[in-house]
């Protein structure tokens, strides 16, 4: 039980790898609150698999006075937040030329903005307290070409790029900053892939298969651990070798 006693908030819990980073976090003793914007019973639904460590809250990582109240409630029931998982993310897919302003300022808002309003919301308190933990959730289209993806890609090799940058900020200050690089699960974004393209990429991935959330789970409960208490500023790809 790593996480006996100990608060942790993971946005876009409410289904795919959120859900399971949120389970396996209970499953380690945290209570979790299981952040979501508008699916309210995905959200319930994977409260009921924390066994009563979890509670739903529901907020949209883009407004920040939405977000801060947020965690202000958070703070006040649970007297502080030790853990922080970025987890929300969208995507737009288009190529370029025919990619719209709008789905450009929505993935880059959501996926970027979003991590970044987030952990103003809960860096302070985290100071104060001289200890605490953020895991960014970023992809493989963040480390190499994902024609298709340029917003999605940028949005996610900007939050790598964040979290050196808070990792270096913030470790003087006893905090811990990571990032998951997540290759192809078969949960969540890649589920929802045309399942052509996504067989004609297997054969990319040296493991010759796509992951599972669990196993990517997994990974943000390493970096989140003590086990991991002098790993900051890194970025552990969970992707069968597809960055290798």
């Amino acid at each position: 039980m790593r996480f006996a006693d100990r608060t942790v908030i993971v946005t876009g819990a409410s289904r795919g790898l959120g859900r399971s980073i949120a389970v396996a976090f209970a499953a380690e003793g945290a209570h979790v609150v299981v952040g979501y914007r508008s699916r309210e019973r995905d959200a319930q639904q994977t409260v009921e698999q924390t066994s009563g460590r979890g509670t739903a809250l529901r907020f949209d990582v883009t407004d920040r006075a939405a977000t801060t109240a947020a965690f202000d409630r958070v703070r006040s029931e649970r007297g502080s937040i030790d853990v922080l998982v970025n987890n929300a993310g969208i995507t737009r897919d288009s190529l370029v030329p025919l990619m719209s302003d709008e789905d450009w300022n929505d993935v880059v808002d959501t996926n970027l903005r979003g991590a970044f309003v987030c952990t103003k919301a809960v860096v302070s308190a985290m100071i104060a307290k001289g200890s605490g933990c953020i895991i960014n959730v970023a992809s493989i289209a963040g480390l190499r070409a994902s024609p298709g993806q340029a917003s999605y890609s940028a949005s996610k090799g900007g939050l790598l790029a964040l979290t050196r940058t808070l990792a270096a900020e913030l470790g003087p200050r006893g905090i811990r900053v990571n990032a998951v690089v997540p290759g192809y699960l078969g949960t969540g974004m890649a589920a929802r892939m045309d399942r052509r393209r996504l067989d004609e990429r297997v054969p990319q991935i040296p493991l010759g298969r796509v992951g599972t959330a669990d196993e990517a789970a997994r990974a943000v409960i390493f970096l989140a651990s003590d086990d991991a208490s002098y790993v900051t500023g890194q970025a552990l790809a969970v992707d069968g070798g597809m960055s290798a």
